[in-house]
């Protein structure tokens, strides 16, 4: 099977088993979203999700979160993986908005990595989810089912993996092909024991223990 035959098998799996996939972070608007993407470094989307409400409630926009003190913010999202650093992160990233945005979350990834806590997959995954921009934010999930299913080869970095994947992906799917993949990659092919029992792409999966 060719690797354009292993993209065009998952796009259309997908297009008649998931097509409205989307980002299991709650959120209402794009400053929410922000701040839940920062959160979400290295931990659960559920963690995440359970944390969020109080933020919101006592800082419900950027400004606010901008005159946040690191001690009562610290307090909100201490359950939070790295809690010292997205503290930090978070005020910086509303103090940015404020003074250099107009307090409005950019739609640009160059923009976007400005913000203190944001780097390109961030940035990717705000400027997809709300804005459907062709961009392709790679985590640890998308990495390994990506290379598991042959649809990225020799890949040893995200930014690797990513340029293939945009390449070989058809513009108008590529913000939902981050969700494809990652929700794979969280319920279906997991890092350890993957459930290859009940995964529809055995036909091109090319991980040698499945």
């Amino acid at each position: 099977m060719t690797k354009k035959e292993r993209y065009q098998y998952l796009i259309d799996y997908f297009l008649e088993h998931a097509p409205n996939a989307e980002t299991e972070l709650l959120y209402d608007n794009p400053f929410q979203l922000l701040v839940a993407v920062i959160l979400s470094a290295q931990c659960t989307d559920k963690r995440v999700n359970l944390t969020t409400p109080a933020i919101f409630k006592k800082y419900p926009d950027s400004r606010s979160l901008s005159k946040a003190s690191f001690e009562d913010l610290f307090a909100l999202i201490k359950s939070i993986s790295y809690p010292n650093n997205k503290t930090k992160h978070l005020i910086g990233m509303a103090t940015m908005l404020v003074e250099n945005f107009n307090e409005k979350v950019p739609m640009t990834v160059e923009e976007l990595v400005q913000l203190p806590g944001v780097g390109r997959k961030t940035a990717n995954v705000i400027t997809s989810v709300i804005d459907a921009q062709p961009n392709m934010a790679v985590d640890t999930h998308v990495f390994r089912v990506s290379a598991r299913l042959g649809l990225t080869t020799r890949a040893k970095t995200v930014l690797a993996a990513e340029k293939q994947l945009i390449k070989n992906i058809p513009a108008a799917y590529v913000h939902k092909a981050h969700h494809w993949l990652i929700l794979h990659g969280r319920y279906v092919c997991t890092a350890r024991n993957p459930h290859c029992a009940k995964c529809p792409f055995l036909a091109i999966c090319t991980y040698p223990s499945k």
